[in-house]
């Protein structure tokens, strides 16, 4: 890992360090399940302006959300300002050397129980 994407990982702890073939890939994770991980890529970023509010964007979505719902989904609007840096990859070749990643479909699978209740009237 080159110096520069270490140091970004440990301040930013939402981004993602990926392996895809030869290329590697610093950003934040949209969505990755079995066939296709979609990446925000930190260096496909054209101005400055762009990366410092992609960083406290993605600041926001790491401690005021559960970490399990994508950052396209979370913050809406204001993240659509990014959609030219999404990069979709194939699964299969993704190797993830550090961050976390968003996966919808554990999302679903952990849905909380609902609980009946039923209520009796003493005679």
């Amino acid at each position: 890992m080159q110096n520069t994407q270490s140091e970004l990982i440990e301040q930013w702890p939402f981004l993602t360090y990926l392996k895809y073939g030869d290329e590697e890939f610093v950003g934040i994770v949209q969505n990755s399940d079995d066939y296709v991980t979609c990446i925000y890529d930190f260096s496909m970023l054209v101005s400055d302006e762009d990366k410092m509010a992609f960083l406290e964007y993605g600041e926001v979505w790491w401690w005021e959300c559960n970490r399990n719902i994508p950052i396209n989904i979370f913050l809406r609007n204001d993240w659509n300002r990014f959609s030219y840096c999404l990069k979709t990859l194939i699964t299969k070749d993704v190797t993830i050397l550090a961050g976390p990643s968003v996966n919808l479909k554990e999302l679903a699978a952990t849905r909380s129980k609902k609980r009946s209740i039923t209520l009796v009237k003493k005679i």
